[in-house]
């Protein structure tokens, strides 16, 4: 499963060279401002600033589409749920076509909806998948000063990640050999697709329970601290991409609010 497959982050890219909380910070920020609106302008402008920050990123679009692509269609299929299912349809009818209508309010409230969850996914993306795993566990330990285990934990699980990529293709290749084929039928690709998630939390499971027996075999928290191989800091610059989120946010937030179409999430 290509969306499984973790993206080689570029080191040398602007965003790359960030300390991976200060990243968290700023993805947090624009989430926080994307979460408390509700209208499409906000989510709008976030989403074309953050398209604008992906050659900073060192990402090729390519690759973010190939692994994100899922996350997109559910954000647009969220929003078309959201129209064609509205309790009520909201200003003029624009479209009819026997019993359905479609509100002209409520066609731009889903749009809004779909590029919410989009922007908040690339944001969360983007602060991520610029980052190594083992950056992000240490910084969390030396710049939150959040417990061992738990940074540790978070490494582990990024650091399994491609190998459920692995494992979904062997469960495919392995029905493939047995000649289990959905055919032509999506309803046997949907129960087959079902199936095969199954097998693969199944088998995550497994294989998270003897990573940590494997871990408390080797002691590992028997010690009240650990020492720091490779040592994080905020620079000048770390703490000019959690100012600059800031301002980012209040700016979409402040363009929605003079083009007077802003709906807060309290109020």
């Amino acid at each position: 499963m290509r969306l499984l497959t973790p993206v080689v982050p570029n080191s040398g890219a602007p965003l790359g060279r960030a300390n991976p909380v200060a990243k968290l910070g700023a993805a947090l920020v624009v989430m926080v401002a994307l979460f408390a609106s509700l209208d499409g302008v906000t989510a709008a402008v976030v989403l074309v600033g953050l398209l604008g920050l992906l050659p900073a990123s060192g990402l090729s679009a390519r690759a973010l589409i190939g692994r994100a692509w899922l996350v997109g269609a559910a954000a647009i299929s969220i929003g078309v749920f959201n129209v064609f299912f509205a309790a009520d349809q909201l200003g003029p009818i624009i479209v009819e076509l026997g019993p359905l209508q479609i509100g002209a309010e409520t066609l731009v409230n889903g749009a809004g909806l779909a590029l919410r969850l989009v922007a908040i996914a690339l944001a969360g993306l983007l602060a991520t998948a610029t980052s190594d795993p083992v950056d992000i566990a240490d910084a969390l330990v030396q710049q939150l000063r959040m417990s061992p285990r738990f940074a540790v934990g978070v490494l582990a699980a990024l650091r399994l990640v491609p190998l459920l990529a692995q494992e979904w293709q062997t469960i495919a290749m392995a029905r493939r050999a047995r000649g289990v084929d959905a055919g032509r039928s999506p309803i046997a690709a949907v129960r087959l697709f079902a199936g095969q998630m199954m097998s693969l939390l199944v088998g995550a499971i497994r294989r998270g329970s003897r990573m940590a027996l494997a871990m408390e075999a080797r002691g590992f928290g028997a010690m009240p601290c650990r020492s720091v191989a490779r040592v994080q800091r905020m620079r000048p610059a770390d703490w000019g991409w959690l100012l600059g989120a800031g301002v980012f946010a209040a700016s979409a937030i402040g363009l929605s609010v003079a083009l007077g179409t802003w709906r807060p999430l309290f109020g």
